[in-house]
């Protein structure tokens, strides 16, 4: 009987305590962010806060929390508008949970919850019924900063500040520094409003002054007794006005030079800021862009950028406002003095670091593939983070990319005139602006852009074309304050390889691999070393086959050893021997490997190539081990029991991989050996898999060092074919080896066939496998090879059918029909295949 565990929700047949409890225990964490983001507190709260309004209630969020919570939101992708109908049902799913919500609230105080749940339902539908795309935009902008907060707040919290690890204590700095440029620019608001006032009030006293001069000077006209008896007083009146008016004159010129003082050092904090934010984490942010393009980690949202960029423009426009107002002030009432001088030097370096803040957030979010083929569409997006918060959607402007040389690359970056010189023609190469309100973000999207043609350099020496590096400029312009300032932008993508055809896509990939792992910041375009340690490459290698493969199962040190004879032709499997040897450029991608027509970078290529698309799994399961030459398989083989067997790439095809077992030698009674299967490639096994492939070999048993098989690879068997539809049945392909294949007598007595009836033996079946009499013509090479065109693959028909026809499947034909033939033994060459 097969065992039910019943979860609240529904049946589900077969599920072990195990993932009954890992499931539980995911729903519970899910649950628990929006449990610990109603426990924060201060500035987290607020910010959690925020996030939440008429486009999205909070109210939502607090009765739906464990629905919007077990959604899969990452599968949408926001750039495809096919995806729309997954948001769309996103959208119902949430309607339909609202309305289901506000249906079972009971009470008088459901019935107002009722109301509120029920309207919010038909808000939601109203606001996003036409734009479904931009409630997943909304949520997952909603989901990841509510973690983010928990998080910081979950480690600002942790026992021992000293725990805190390396990245909180980065954020704390932040976010200390940008909670000191809040008060010092606070501070000087509050001076300036005072200054203000105190010349304001300086400015009636002059003009107190000069009413007492005219009336001074009127007294000319009255008649002598009357002016002896004026004049005193407002002589008087006079001397002590111009008195506080100098007072007051050199208080407000001490004044106005302490709040430059000061606004000097908000500046200098603010640019040392900047400088942390754009220099080491956006740098860092990029990089991690880069090193994903080889098969490194995401490089995370910009969400957390986005917010310190904002901080850093609004925390400089209001410096910026303040010194052009302590300058109207000084125009309003000049005073002798350096003022203006400072003035004018604070206003210089308070444009150089909006400038510098503005140019630098104008980045490239999504990147272009780096190895771009001609008449294929491709997207992109770039994103300006300070967009939103100086208000640049207000007139939204256009995004231009152009494809551009490396040389032209590196004119740009010298500020040399390039006459808008392109290297190529990109369609759809234009694209506005948009902002979403939701998220706060000002980004272009290019969805449909193609090369149409590429005009290519002059080559040097011995480089190939795909060895040459482009890059696409993204430009733009804009105006911030009213066109106060105006700022053209530019940025540049990772370099791109262009190539025409498919064939030279691994050494296009190849370019692109050395270019991502070894370029340094701030090189000059696209300059990278030559030469690299073998660890650094190492490094590299691994990151791209993980993100090739799709595991977790990295090359260990072992397979790193084994690819490190390959590359310098060594026989040490010391890893220590290789750690101080550098690898060149040439070694990597240029020259072939001696005594192949292939490169070292084609051969790890092709072995990816052939993981990726048919052994994953399996590498995954640990049931490859791939990296391991013909000596060390038949020292690790030979001390095993015959027909264990194990899987290793092939030396001398790119993307092969082939069975090396151990077993008799049919020629030499008592004596064992190791034979080495001829390679299988990506075309075999597109006809049969390789697990398909391992359960036809009967005389492979054990793979190494000791798994049964069938333990191994017999969930991956395809099930055996069903009964016969409208009278035919249908053949099934079967892989032989002669000299290996289990002898099954027919039951009629007729002579015996070679065909394969029984099942892959277990551990406990005895190793009696018939073996074919001695050829004159051996299908084996003197090291124990298989000749491809002697290997035999054989079609498997019922027995009835085989009695009535004795045919056999030979070849396929073109139109993917059998040609059948009265001949045996039914075997046909993989090669026809």
């Amino acid at each position: 009987m097969e065992e039910h565990v019943a979860s609240p929700a529904n049946s589900c047949p077969r599920m072990s305590a195990e993932i009954w409890d890992c499931g539980m225990r995911q729903r519970v964490l899910k649950m628990a962010v929006w449990i610990q983001a109603q426990q924060l507190q201060g500035d987290a709260l607020h910010q959690m806060q925020s996030l939440y309004g008429q486009h999205f209630p909070i109210e939502v969020r607090h009765y739906l929390s464990q629905w919007i919570e077990g959604q899969l939101w990452d599968s949408i992708d926001l750039e495809n508008p096919q995806e729309e109908f997954k948001a769309k049902r996103m959208l119902d799913g949430l309607i339909q949970e609202l309305q289901n919500k506000a249906e079972h609230q009971m009470g008088e105080d459901g019935f107002l919850l009722r109301i509120k749940l029920g309207h919010y339902a038909t808000q939601l539908k109203s606001t996003y019924d036409r734009c479904p795309l931009e409630l997943v935009r909304c949520i997952k902008h909603i989901l990841y900063t509510e973690q983010r907060l928990v998080r910081e707040a979950t480690n600002s919290n942790s026992p021992g500040g000293g725990m805190l690890d390396t990245m909180s204590q980065k954020y704390q700095q932040i976010n200390q520094a940008f909670e000191e440029l809040r008060v010092m620019t606070q501070d000087t608001e509050t001076d300036l409003r005072k200054l203000q006032h105190n010349q304001e009030y300086f400015i009636i006293q002059y003009q107190e002054s000069l009413r007492i001069q005219a009336q001074l000077s009127s007294l000319s006209t009255l008649p002598p007794a009357d002016r002896l008896l004026r004049e005193p007083t407002l002589q008087s009146k006079r001397a002590t006005v111009e008195a506080w008016l100098t007072r007051e004159a050199n208080t407000l010129q001490k004044y106005r030079l302490d709040l430059a003082e000061k606004h000097q050092k908000t500046l200098q904090l603010l640019r040392k800021q900047q400088t942390i934010i754009l220099d080491d984490e956006l740098i860092q942010w990029k990089r991690r862009q880069q090193l994903a393009g080889n098969g490194g980690p995401p490089e995370g949202g910009l969400d957390v950028l986005q917010s310190w960029c904002e901080k850093l423009a609004e925390m400089i426009w209001q410096n910026r406002q303040q010194i052009r107002r302590a300058e109207h002030l000084r125009q309003q009432l000049p005073i002798p003095g350096p003022i203006e001088e400072l003035l004018t030097e604070l206003n210089s370096t308070i444009t150089d670091i909006i400038s510098a803040l503005v140019t630098s957030t104008f980045i490239i979010e999504k990147q272009p593939p780096q190895v771009l083929k001609t008449q294929t569409k491709f997207a992109a997006t770039v994103r300006l983070l300070v967009g939103g918060k100086l208000n640049v959607h207000m007139n939204p402007p256009q995004v231009k990319a152009t494809i551009i040389s490396e040389q032209q690359a590196k004119a740009l970056l010298k500020n040399e005139n390039t006459r808008n010189d392109s290297s190529g023609e990109i369609l759809n190469n234009n694209c506005v602006m948009e902002y979403h309100q939701t998220t706060g973000t000002l980004s272009a999207h290019f969805r449909n852009m193609s090369l149409k043609r590429i005009k290519r350099s002059d080559r040097r020496g011995a480089e190939s074309v795909t060895e040459e590096k482009f890059t696409i400029l993204f430009e733009s312009q804009f105006s911030v304050g009213g066109n106060e300032l105006v700022f053209q932008v530019k940025t540049l993508s990772l370099p791109v390889v262009v190539i025409v055809h498919g064939s030279q896509d691994n050494n296009a990939t190849a370019t692109v691999l050395w270019d991502n792992a070894f370029a340094e910041p701030g090189r000059v375009p696209f300059i990278v070393p030559d030469k690299v340690l073998w660890p650094q490459l190492c490094e590299a290698l691994n990151m791209k086959y993980k993100a090739e493969v799709q595991s977790n199962r990295g090359l260990s040190e072992d397979n790193l050893v084994f690819l490190a004879q390959k590359a310098f032709s060594s026989s040490s499997v010391n890893s220590e021997d290789y750690r101080n040897m550098t690898m060149s450029w040439s070694q990597f991608n240029r020259e072939s490997l001696p005594g192949r027509n292939f490169t070292f970078w084609q051969w790890f290529d092709g072995v990816m190539e052939l993981m990726k698309k048919h052994l994953k799994p399996h590498w995954n399961d640990g049931a490859i081990l791939g990296f391991v030459n013909k000596q060390q398989a038949q020292d690790m083989l030979m001390s095993k029991p015959n027909g264990t067997f194990l899987l290793r790439f092939s030396d001398s095809e790119i993307g092969g991989i082939t069975i090396a077992w151990v077993a008799e030698n049919p020629n030499k009674p008592g004596e064992r050996m190791v034979w080495n299967l001829m390679p299988y490639t990506t075309k075999d096994f597109s006809i049969r898999s390789l697990a398909d492939r391992i359960s036809d070999l009967n005389h492979l048993l054990f793979l190494y060092p000791d798994r049964p098989k069938d333990e191994v690879f017999s969930k991956y068997y395809t099930p055996p074919h069903s009964k016969a539809v409208d009278g035919y049945v249908k053949p099934q392909i079967k892989q032989v080896v002669p000299e290996f294949t289990t002898a099954s007598p027919d039951p009629s007595g007729a002579n015996p066939t070679y065909m394969d009836h029984a099942a892959s033996p277990s551990v406990s079946h005895p190793h009696n496998y018939g073996i074919y009499p001695p050829m004159g013509d051996s299908m084996l090479d003197g090291d124990g090879e298989f000749d491809l065109e002697d290997t035999m693959d054989v079609a498997r028909v019922p027995m009835p059918v085989w009695r009535q026809t004795h045919a056999t499947l030979t070849r396929l034909e073109a139109s993917g029909q059998p040609e059948l033939w009265h001949q045996t033994p039914p075997v046909f060459p993989i090669s026809s295949l």
